[in-house]
């Protein structure tokens, strides 16, 4: 028989450190946030220390319901860390620029942007596009055609 290799994936746990992305209702949603503590099995204290004064969650204890897990961590963040000692841990660990740079981000952007667009703006995305699918399908039949 031929050998198996098994490797255990690599889940999102819930533990001290890992930055969250509030959503919901709430005036804090669309924000990220670190757990700083774990309440019990359904909430957790997070705050929030983002460099951009609009993007900051004040500590609170929140639902895991209420929160999205990130692939991003805050390694070695102690328990219960007060807010100047998680600033300066979420500034070294660069979370803000990670974040940035992650797929989850950009594609949030995307949908914010398409969501305020006006109608003509809808219509010229929609020619745009039509365009692209004409060049694509003519390279193609081009290389069809010389094959």
């Amino acid at each position: 028989m031929g050998d198996a290799s098994i490797e255990s994936p690599e889940w999102r746990q819930v533990e001290v450190g890992r930055v969250v992305l509030v959503q919901g209702n709430g005036p804090f949603a669309g924000r990220l946030a670190a757990i700083v503590e774990i309440i019990d099995h359904k909430r957790a204290l997070v705050d929030g220390p983002s460099a951009d004064p609009k993007l900051v969650v004040p500590r609170q204890a929140i639902s895991f319901s209420d929160v999205l897990l990130s692939d991003l961590k805050i390694e070695k963040l102690p328990r219960a860390v007060r807010n100047g000692t998680l600033k300066t841990a979420w500034e070294n660990a660069g979370i803000d620029a990670k974040w940035k740079e992650s797929k989850w981000a950009k594609r949030k952007d995307q949908t914010e942007r398409r969501k305020a667009l006006t109608d003509f703006d809808r219509f010229k995305v929609m020619r745009l596009k039509k365009q692209r699918r004409f060049e694509e399908r003519k390279a193609l039949a081009k290389v069809k055609a010389s094959a």
